[in-house]
């Protein structure tokens, strides 16, 4: 810190007598003492005067201070040599003290004076601060001027103005920027005993000026005195942080400077922590700053950390909760940051290795925050650091609350920053990240209420609407729909920003149109209070939308309007709303229901508006508590239910029979029996033309219905509970017989189909409404009400089963497109036209009539499917060819892969409906059979509610009339197919396919969370019905048929003699669908991140114990509970589950294996995941468990492949296989000991004993390997041999960046490594020569190009170790050449032949060849090593060897150019090179 001197006003003094000095001019002004006096003289005082006069110097000087020389280095050095004499000097030292004792006359010895040197008046020293510059007096000099300093502490206190009036700090002065001390030590320490008893302002100014006093020659003693004033008086911390960052000190005392920072942090004042920081932080060094960020973190308190009653008090006085001195902490925070990027690197690094949520701290934001500030470098790594951090739940919104809310001019300056990191949050694929991002701007558009700052948060968010992503889409409405209901008021003068989304809502998904005007709702429901003619504008145009919309033919924009009605009615008719409507409004309840009377009436003239605003108004009914009035008018609207559906019967049964279109009418599944009072109405209605339509409202009608009673009745279904057992009106069961059903006309059978149609969809309504009643806790209901109507669920689910058998059937016996009974949109809002279903059946019989033309020959197969294409050309993909495309709907006339599991009962069933017009005998139905005629319309159902899937626990409990469990198989079936669709809904890439299938107002809205918690408590149940599956499937022999019409019979099912239940077929299905269940609950990403959900599902499929066998590969000993030993259990479970069903079938063997892959898979993204976020521990033991597994799953997979299968364990042959046979031998190479090997052993001698021996010899000990076979083999060796190579050239791109410590072994391991795959290649190729399937050939040259052009990018590698490894460089480039010759015989050869599977891959391997010849040379020519290289022209020789005479094609003269180039690269010498080497190819 440097002292002020003022400079004062001077005048001319007085020429002295002694002409070696030079007068000052002008002369100082003294102060006038208040009383003057005059030195008396004595002989030591004269002695003094007179040494300092020959010397040069004028003491006594009555116009001001003391008259020194122009030259005072003489000066010094004339004292210094009389001082040399000890008596001089000390009668000197002795008259100096006697002197100064006057005030008046230190004051002039201190003073400096103003010389003249001929160009204006110069500054000068003061006499005291040359006599400083004397050696021989210097030491006692400072002791005697320090020991005159604690007699003016009083004056100091008085006098704070000029420094000449101020004598303390003259004599401080003394001492600055003095050329030498003599003894450094001696004046410290006499500085520092004066200092500590220093007054706090004298104290505050030797300290600052420390660093000009003492220098650095005593350093050490100037920390330890700072460091004790330091713990006796924290006020002094600023200037002893400037003094100690201009002292010159070493790594030790650096580091105890540090510790003393920091040990300030805590205790210090808030004024001076910003002075404190910027010292800490830019004392940084790599070794200390580790040290510094910690503490800070540690120990500083800043904003956030106040109470926050108080803040919200001081809110409401309208005070400001930040001051500057918060401001200048972030501001030193900044600057620091700025300057030095190793502490941006270093809070990064600290901030993530932290794992625990209570380590992070507020100030872990603004650092984050301060750092994002500093520019593009680091604001990627900084949102990827928030990102991590919000998923794991360290950075909790109540944190952003503590830096945002209360402290708006603290944020204004960093607002940009927020909304910026606001954006990337809301932009990421992660929910909670999303969520994170939603609250960030909820703060912000909260805290800042400046017309600006909102403007640009709705900016930002209309610009995520505007995205296109899905996800950040809907969070952005998200947003927008949470601020209209906290903030609606406000948000009214700034609807400007937003209206312009109302103009696209025809590009938003179903979701998110209810968020929009869900947002517009609520701002309607605000203006209509609002006495602005602008907001009243708003709600204005949003109802002028909404009534247009209903209005409009186009069934997707009524679909529009119906969902903004429904959403204005939640809003305007919720019975907590207050209604400030003026006298001339209607009031909001009014407004409500005339909307919903007008949405009513649009939707009378088609079933499917219908349905969809009966749907919305279910969902509406259950989120929301309405007013009295739109309730009772909710009722109005299902109360004429009885009248249009219901039938009354006289002791359970019709009080008068009569045909209805010519079909006598039965009462089927009656479970109340005598004392049920009504019947469901579904024939009767059915075959009215005029009252048919109305059954396709029935499920929607009815879940309104139960919805009321539920509502009305505190839960319970107790006033509508007769419906559960009440039977239904449908046709005889004798027209499902094959002459009944010859006897039928179309119209009938139509009749008959749609009967079954609607009441499926009726039970399947049943069971969504009266689940409820048994899966939770009703007050109301008593436990023999909730057993009762468990009992009656399970007979109403097997009446479901049993209908769709028979709808199925009939359907394949009639040709009829099924009504809609759910309004299905897709993401863009087309409805899905009824009109597909005609091509569909165009389809159908045009694919039986392709079959049958097959028999005719190849030609005739031809020139058929060629007609069959071209009119194909004639009309547009529908959605159902898509999605029959990628196998998700099986196709009427190909046979599902489930199907194929099922026994020959099965697999007949088909065939037999299919002439179940032509014959009159019963045909065999097969109970557990795939519906594939149903399926393709399945979309059209009613979905079943996940509450429905309770029926899984349910059932385990119900005592049957035998030991056979098998008769409730097709119930545990047809629950895990419809589960299997609805996850589908959940699993990346599906969510498109399986809404189609089966999608729901309730279900699409539910996200995945709420459904894994709601299936959470099905995973034992499911474990124990799959243990009885297994169990089953063991037993070989079938049980009684008349187990599964004793339990049909129960549910009062009418008696079909054809249907029948393959006990193996519904196990092998229940067995499939359960592992395919528990292989996509593991994989999907929801439940990778909800661990008690995984740790839940892993526990339901362990064993009774996981075998010691198992547990002893890893080491150490893994501990129980852990994530690997759930994972190690379900896997040793599953294992023991496939060695079971390997004896005796194939399907269930490889469905296991799959199972055990996809387990290994989870468990790696586990791991993974784990890694990225460094939170693998080794007191888990997780990281040995992997290789344990993968090896378990490499031997499961030889096991398959090397087990002899029968003919009865294939079911269907080899043919059929071939996915899983593939599938099978990737999971065997890529989780054995070494692929490199196994690769190599399998293509050099497993595979080419095949190629040369007949059918059904395995004595290579693969019997999954033969002839049927060789071409999966074949293939799935050349794709894992090319995904080696490609491994390898990564390796080899890793060695080529300079980096030491490369090894010579590693080197020649890569070699050989590369050399193995090589010989692989060459193998498989060369096997061409044997084998003459076009298909192997047309894989050669494929494989062989794409293998040549993976292995050009390994050649800058062998050029660079040539040197070292000629022979084994060599040697591998003539393995290689091996397999390009054949290459090229195989491209000339399908030339001649034209074969066009094989032509249309030659182009691109020819290139790729091409490219391999000129490396060859470049490599030879640029190394040294003698070799030599041919070049010659191209013979055509035959797979054989053999040469040919000419080409096939006239024009292979135009491409001998290019053929020519591909030539042999003899790398040998020219004396050991033979003719035939040198032979071009």
């Amino acid at each position: 810190m440097v002292f002020l001197h003022n400079k004062v006003p001077s005048r001319k003094r007085p020429s002295s007598s002694s002409s070696s000095t030079v007068p000052p001019f002008p002369p100082p002004k003294i102060p006038k003492a208040t009383t003057t006096t005059t030195p008396t003289p004595t002989p030591t005082f004269d002695k003094m005067v007179s040494i300092l006069a020959e010397a040069g110097c004028t003491l006594l000087n009555p116009a001001g201070p003391p008259c020194l020389p122009s030259q005072p280095h003489k000066f010094r050095s004339n004292l210094h040599r009389l001082f040399s004499s000890p008596d001089v000097r000390s009668d000197f030292l002795s008259a100096f003290s006697s002197y100064i004792r006057s005030p008046h006359h230190l004051r002039r010895v201190l003073t400096p004076t103003n010389n003249y040197d001929g160009f204006g008046s110069t500054r000068s020293k003061s006499l005291v601060q040359h006599l400083l510059l004397v050696p021989s007096i210097q030491l006692d000099l400072q002791s005697l001027l320090l020991e005159k300093l604690p007699e003016y502490f009083d004056l100091n206190a008085e006098h704070s103005g000029t420094l000449v009036d101020d004598i303390a700090r003259l004599i401080v002065n003394q001492f600055r920027w003095l050329d030498f001390i003599v003894d450094s030590n001696a004046f410290a320490n006499k500085l520092m005993q004066v200092l500590s008893i220093c007054p706090p302002n004298l104290k505050k100014e030797i300290i600052g000026s420390l660093p000009e006093i003492i220098g650095d020659q005593n350093n050490k003693t100037v920390v330890d005195c700072l460091e004790q004033m330091l713990q006796e008086d924290l006020a002094i911390i600023v200037p002893v942080l400037d003094s100690l960052s201009n002292l010159n000190l070493d790594e030790q005392l650096q580091e105890q400077v540090i510790s003393v920072a920091l040990s300030c942090v805590r205790v210090i004042d808030a004024e001076h922590m910003p002075y404190l920081l910027r010292f800490l932080l830019l004392s940084a060094t790599p070794v200390n700053v580790w040290r510094i960020i910690s503490q800070i973190r540690e120990q500083l308190q800043f904003v956030g950390v106040s109470n926050s009653r108080a803040s919200q008090h001081s809110k409401i006085k309208g005070k400001s909760l930040v001051n500057n001195t918060e401001a200048s902490i972030l501001d030193a925070l900044r600057s620091s940051l700025r300057f030095k990027n190793l502490l941006c690197q270093e809070i990064l690094k600290q901030l993530n290795c932290l794992e625990k949520p209570q380590d992070h701290k507020v100030v872990d934001i603004w650092l984050l925050m301060l750092i994002y500030s500093n520019g593009e470098s680091l604001q990627k790594s900084i949102v990827k650091m928030f990102k991590k951090k919000i998923i794991e739940d360290c950075i909790r919104t109540v944190m952003l609350d503590q830096c945002i809310c209360g402290n708006k001019e603290l944020v204004k300056d960093y607002f940009p920053l927020f909304l910026s990191l606001s954006e990337c949050l809301l932009a990421c694929k992660e929910q909670k990240a999303r969520e994170f991002g939603i609250h960030m701007y909820t703060c912000l558009f909260e805290e800042f209420i400046d017309i600006y700052s909102r403007q640009e948060v709705l900016g930002a968010l209309v610009t995520h609407v505007g995205s296109g992503v899905t996800s950040e889409v809907q969070s952005a409405l998200e947003t927008m729909t949470l601020l209209a209901s906290k903030f609606a008021q406000d948000l009214i003068p700034l609807s400007s920003h937003i209206t312009g989304i109302l103009d696209y809502l025809d590009g938003f998904s179903v979701e998110n149109l209810h968020k929009v005007y869900e947002a517009f709702s609520h701002l309607a429901l605000s203006a209509r209070s609002s006495a602005d003619s602008y907001g009243s504008s708003i709600a204005n145009k949003l109802l002028m939308i909404i009534r247009k919309q209903v209005s409009n033919p186009d069934l997707k924009y009524k679909k529009m309007g119906l969902i903004g009605t429904l959403q204005i009615v939640s809003c305007f008719g919720d019975a907590n709303s207050v209604c400030h409507a003026s006298a001339s409004q209607k009031s909001n309840c009014e407004e409500a229901l005339e909307l919903l009377n007008t949405s009513l009436d649009s939707c009378k003239q088609s079933p499917l508006p219908l349905i969809l605003f009966y749907d919305e108004l279910n969902v509406m009914l259950a989120n929301r508590s309405l007013h009295p009035s739109i309730m009772e008018w909710v009722g109005k609207q299902v109360g004429e239910f009885e009248s249009v559906f219901l039938s009354d019967l006289e002791s359970g049964n019709l009080p008068f029979r009569e045909p209805y279109f010519g079909l006598e009418g039965q009462l089927w599944m009656n479970l109340d029996g005598d004392i049920s009072p009504v019947c469901l109405n579904i024939l009767p209605l059915a075959s009215s033309l005029m009252q048919s339509s109305s059954l396709q409202i029935l499920p929607a009608n009815f879940l309104i219905l139960s919805t009321i009673e539920r509502l009305t009745n505190q839960g319970s279904l107790g006033g509508i509970d007769a419906l559960l057992g009440c039977p239904l009106h449908l046709p005889s069961s004798k027209y499902f017989s094959g002459a009944g059903w010859k006897s039928l006309a179309e119209k009938q059978k139509q009749i008959v189909c749609l009967s079954l149609y609607y009441a499926a969809n009726w039970i399947r309504e049943l069971l969504n409404a009266f689940c409820t009643q048994v899966e939770g806790r009703i007050a109301c209901t008593t436990q023999a009400t909730k057993e009762d109507t468990v009992f009656k669920l399970l007979k109403r689910l097997r009446n479901l089963v049993f209908l769709e058998i028979l709808l199925n059937n009939s359907i394949e016996g009639c040709s009829i497109s099924l009504p809609e009974l759910h309004f299905y949109v897709d993401h863009f809002g087309s409805p899905l036209p009824n009109q597909h279903m005609g091509h569909i059946e165009k389809s159908k019989h045009q694919k039986t009539q392709d079959s049958n033309m097959q028999k005719n020959g190849r030609h005739k197969k031809t020139s058929k499917a060629s007609s069959s294409d071209a009119n194909g050309k004639l009309r547009q993909p529908t959605i159902l060819d898509a999605l029959k495309k990628v196998g998700v709907v099986p196709s009427q006339g190909v046979p599902n892969k489930e199907s194929s599991a099922s026994n020959s009962l099965g697999r007949t069933s088909n065939s037999a409906n299919q002439n179940l017009c032509d014959s009159s005998e019963p045909d065999i139905i097969e109970v557990s059979a795939v519906a594939k005629a149903l399926e393709v319309q399945r979309f059209k159902f009613r979905p079943l509610l996940v509450q429905c899937f309770s029926i899984l626990a349910f059932s385990e409990n119900q005592s049957s009339c035998c030991s056979d469990p098998a008769a409730e198989f097709p119930l545990y079936l047809y629950l895990l197919r419809d589960l299997h669709y609805k996850l589908n809904c959940f699993t990346p890439g599906k969510q498109f396919l399986a809404r189609s299938l089966s999608p729901s107002a309730g279900f699409t809205r539910m996200t995945v969370d709420e459904f894994m918690s709601k299936i959470r408590p099905l995973f034992p149940s499911i474990k124990k019905h799959f243990k009885r599956v297994v169990c089953s499937l063991k037993e070989s022999d079938e049980t009684c048929q008349e187990h599964w019409k004793v339990q049909s019979a129960s549910a009062k099912n009418p008696d079909v003699s054809n249907l029948v239940l393959s006990r193996s077929a519904v196990s092998t299905l229940v067995f499939k669908e359960t592992l395919c269940f528990f292989s996509k609950m593991l994989n999907l990403p929801a439940i990778q991140r909800e661990k008690p959900v995984l740790s839940d599902l892993l526990e339901a499929f362990q064993p009774n114990k996981i075998p010691d066998s198992v547990l002893s590969e890893i080491q150490p000993n893994i501990l129980p509970g852990t994530v690997g030993y759930l994972y190690l259990g379900a896997y040793s479970y599953i294992e023991s589950v496939l060695n079971t069903v390997c004896s005796f079938s194939f399907t269930l063997a490889s469905e296991s294996l799959l199972t055990l892959e996809s387990i290994v898979n989870s468990f790696q993204n586990i791991l993974d995941k784990l890694e990225e976020n460094g939170k693998i521990t080794h007191s888990e033991c997780i990281q040995g468990v992997l290789p344990a597994l993968r090896s378990r799953l490499g031997a499961s997979a030889q096991k398959l492949l090397r087990h002899n299968w029968d003919n009865s364990q294939l079911e269907s042959g080899w043919k059929s296989r071939g996915e899983i046979i593939q599938k099978m031998l990737h999971i065997y190479l890529e989780n054995c000991e070494s692929t490199s090997d196994l690769l190599d052993e399998l293509a050099c001698y497993i595979l080419p004993q095949v190629s040369q021996t007949k059918e059904g010899a395995d004595h290579h000990g693969f019997p999954t390997l033969c002839s049927a076979t060789f071409v999966l083999w074949y293939r799935v060796l050349h794709e894992v041999n090319l995904t080696i190579l490609n491994k390898l050239v990564k390796e080899v791109i890793l060695l080529e960046k300079p980096r030491a410590g490369v090894q010579v072994q590693t080197i020649e391991k890569l070699l050989i490594k590369l050399r193995q795959s090589v010989n692989v290649v060459v193998s498989l190729v060369n096997m061409c020569r044997t084998h003459h399937k076009v298909t192997v050939h047309a894989m050669a040259v494929k494989y062989g190009g794409k293998f040549v052009d993976s292995f050009l990018k390994v050649f800058d590698f062998l050029q660079a170790h040539f040197n070292m490894f000629n022979e084994l460089i060599i040697q591998l480039v003539r393995d290689l050449q091996k397999a390009t010759r054949t290459i090229q015989a195989l491209c000339s050869e399908a030339k001649g032949l034209k074969q066009t599977v094989i032509t249309s891959k030659i182009p691109a391997t020819k290139r790729s060849m091409e490219r391999f010849l000129f490396c060859v040379k470049a490599l030879l020519h640029t190394t040294s090593s003698g070799c030599s290289f041919w070049m010659g022209n191209l013979k055509h020789k035959d797979l054989m060897g053999k040469v040919v005479s000419s080409q096939a094609y006239a024009d292979d003269q135009d491409n001998n150019e290019e053929n020519s180039t591909e030539a042999a690269a003899d790398d040998l010498p020219a004396t050991v090179a033979s003719e035939e080497e040198r032979e071009a190819e």
